[in-house]
């Protein structure tokens, strides 16, 4: 429900099983290579196909000269029902661009081999997903690991001696005796917690291997783990970005949880090891700091370890902390104890420095912290998100989103903030599209507080004709309405389907300071709620607006809104739509995994009568309200999604029906909390428009 984490849909698609995955085989498949398409346009405004026809730029390395810009570019088809991701060199001022490979397979995880001479990146090109490597204009392509079951994750050492994979190690079954002549037997033996996660069975770990490399290629893998039954990356969203090397390539630093069942389930408490290869030993050196840490970055200099913190163990939306760990002395500072701000993507500047990303009043903006006098200051401002941010000489290398415009990639100005694109993916398909404006309001609540809220208009919008307007409800629910680009919940598609949209930032999200963000813990039925209704009855008093055609949409805690709004809206809303949302909270806290969750923000478990922050939470449950449901509502819902589990939104739907209220329920088997297919995804939006266009025009 939590989507602090962005999501490397790469990693989530390309994870291999080293249970079901045995080695290499032929790849036989006729594939055509997936490439930039230009979606025929019928006028000049934003299509679901448009939507799909957009190139998808990440993960920009910065090569070791400062003279080169490594970077991924994904384009889907429609008609094969999947993408594709090539590799691509350009200038960091954005000039001479190379595609540098062109297959029918992703190539992703691509990084600078350190001498800056050759390339790596990880391909299933083989059969399984194995490192490969090329010279830096894309020749000289060969294989470089043969691994059983393949690899979902490399990093070079610096000094170049070794190569660290992240390779997933089965669970051992402890039932195997009862399977001993039932190949076909389908049937799953749990003892404890955990059992799935997200979007999948937990069949396995992933493990930190590491190899020797030269130029004979790599030696055999060591496992740094010694077969423990946990993993890193944090399972499902961690990737490389929560391992490092030392500068000198003698340490590595990890993120893991080291905890196993109902523990894991119950628990955020992961730690950052430090690994010493010449001795085996591992080393917490965050030990009693009892929320997540992880994502650890060395200095320049190997001296110190910065890495996101969080301080309680059990809320995965706590501050997100910048700490830094001197290697010398064993000392840890945390420099956000008067920074009321999240800090995450950590960038040294030598060692005076440390630049990072943090949600502040409805974007992502660039900061840096000053290591001398421990003072932060502000690089960025502006209707943007920043996603990250890495140096290449005196300049800043950022990626930037808007509502307006998908991800590019900027060069920043480190003194004044000032920024130049240098990346344009989508330019030409941009200047044909006419997106609609984008308006900062400041709101007044129910308790005379200030909030956020973004307006998003119709393109060619006329304030002399009525509109029908959106309340957009967030999920998370601690996760900000920012200046996010999405490929489903786009704003600009909505506005170009002929709706106004109020996005508020209501109770319960960052970049507002830490008491606002918290505030909706234990209160979801209280004043976030009474903040959605102060946003759209603020908005709707524009003459604009037609108050007969209000709809309220939303997915995850966003769907769970929906459903509450459905049975205390007073006649307020003319259509609803829920994604994914929770309907029953009793049902929903047995259902769910990670249980952290449900105990920090429902405040604990129903049977415990005595805990009045759980017995109002429990109360607020939106299917203790369905006796008042009385207007027409779709429900989404994913059979694979096993955060909040597809039958709570089958019950919602079968409550709907039974109550006589107008009522459909788009199914998708093999969708889980998202929507990730382009036909699936063509299908969600047409199937959004067609129901609101029913009730709502």
């Amino acid at each position: 429900m939590n989507s602090r984490f962005l999501i490397p849909l790469t990693i989530m698609a390309l994870i291999i099983s080293a249970c079901t995955n045995t080695g290499d085989k032929a790849n036989v498949e006729e594939a055509v290579i997936i490439g930039k398409q230009m979606p025929e346009l019928s006028n000049d405004i934003q299509s679901p196909e448009v939507l799909w026809a957009y190139g998808r730029l990440s993960d920009v390395q910065v090569s070791p000269d400062g003279n080169s810009l490594l970077y991924g570019l994904s384009y889907y088809s429609i008609d094969q029902n999947k993408g594709n991701r090539e590799l691509y060199l350009m200038n960091p001022d954005g000039s001479d661009v190379v595609q540098l490979t062109h297959s029918p397979k992703s190539e992703f995880n691509a990084l600078w081999r350190p001498d800056g001479k050759m390339i790596g990146f990880l391909s299933s090109a083989s059969g399984s997903v194995q490192l490969w490597e090329m010279n830096t204009d894309g020749t000289g392509l060969q294989k470089i690991s043969d691994i059983e079951g393949g690899v979902s994750g490399f990093s070079y050492a610096p000094d170049m001696s070794h190569i660290l994979f992240i390779k997933e190690v089965c669970i051992d079954n402890p039932f195997a005796e009862l399977y001993e002549g039932l190949p076909d037997a389908s049937g799953r033996i749990n003892t404890d917690l955990m059992y799935r996660h997200w979007d999948h069975w937990v069949d396995s770990y992933s493990h930190i291997f590491i190899a020797e490399y030269s130029d004979e290629g790599i030696a055999d893998l060591n496992d740094i783990m010694d077969g423990e039954p946990w993993g890193s990356p944090l399972s499902p969203f961690g990737g490389m970005e929560q391992i490092c090397w030392g500068p000198d390539g003698k340490t590595i630093a990890y993120t893991c949880k080291k905890k196993t069942g109902k523990e894991y389930s119950t628990s955020t408490n992961s730690d950052i090891y430090l690994y010493e290869l010449e001795s085996g030993k591992t080393k917490n050196i965050s030990e009693g700091m009892m929320g997540f840490d992880m994502a650890p970055v060395y200095s320049p200099d190997g001296s110190m370890i910065a890495w996101e913190s969080m301080e309680r163990d059990g809320y995965e939306s706590d501050q997100t902390r910048l700490i830094v760990y001197d290697i010398a002395s064993g000392e840890t500072t945390n420099f956000s104890q008067e920074f009321d701000q999240n800090a995450g993507g950590f960038a040294w500047n030598g060692i005076e420095e440390i630049f990072f990303i943090s949600a502040h009043l409805g974007s992502y903006e660039i900061f840096a912290l000053d290591m001398g006098s421990g003072t932060f200051r502000q690089i960025t401002e502006g209707i943007h998100n920043y996603r990250s941010v890495a140096f290449a000489g005196d300049m800043l290398i950022a990626t930037r989103q808007s509502m307006s415009i998908p991800t590019e990639v900027f060069a920043v100005n480190p003194e004044d903030g000032s920024d130049t694109q240098v990346s344009f993916v989508n330019k030409e398909l941009l200047d044909k599209i006419t997106m609609g404006k984008v308006e900062k309001r400041w709101i007044k609540t129910t308790d005379n507080k200030d909030m956020l809220t973004w307006v998003i208009y119709p393109p060619h919008f006329d304030p002399s004709k009525k509109y029908p307007a959106l309340l957009y409800c967030q999920g998370g629910p601690q996760s900000m309405v920012s200046q996010f680009w999405s490929y489903r919940w786009n704003f600009q598609m909505m506005a170009a389907n002929g709706y106004i949209i109020v996005a508020p930032n209501r109770r319960g999200v960052p970049g507002f300071g830490q008491a606002w963000n918290e505030q909706i813990s234990g209160d979801y039925g209280g004043q976030n709620m009474k903040d959605y209704l102060s946003a759209i009855d603020e908005v709707s008093k524009e003459p604009f607006i037609d108050n007969d055609r209000l709809g309220a949409i939303g997915a995850s805690y966003g769907g769970f809104s929906v459903f509450w709004l459905a049975g205390n809206h007073d006649k307020r809303f003319k259509a609803f739509i829920s994604h994914d949302g929770m309907f029953n909270f009793e049902s929903q806290y047995l259902e769910t995994e990670e249980m952290w969750f449900a105990d920090w923000d429902l405040g604990g478990a129903f049977w415990e009568k005595d805990n009045k922050v759980a017995m109002n939470s429990y109360a607020n449950s939106p299917h203790k309200f369905i006796a008042k449901w009385d207007t027409p509502i779709l429900i989404i819902h994913g059979e694979l999604d096993y955060r909040i589990t597809y039958t709570q939104g089958m019950s919602a739907f079968n409550a709907a029906v039974l109550r006589g209220v107008p009522a459909e329920f788009l199914f998708f088997p093999d969708e889980n909390h998202w929507v990730l297919s382009p036909q699936n995804g063509i299908l969600w939006q047409r199937t959004f428009y067609d129901w609101l266009d029913k009730w709502l025009k």
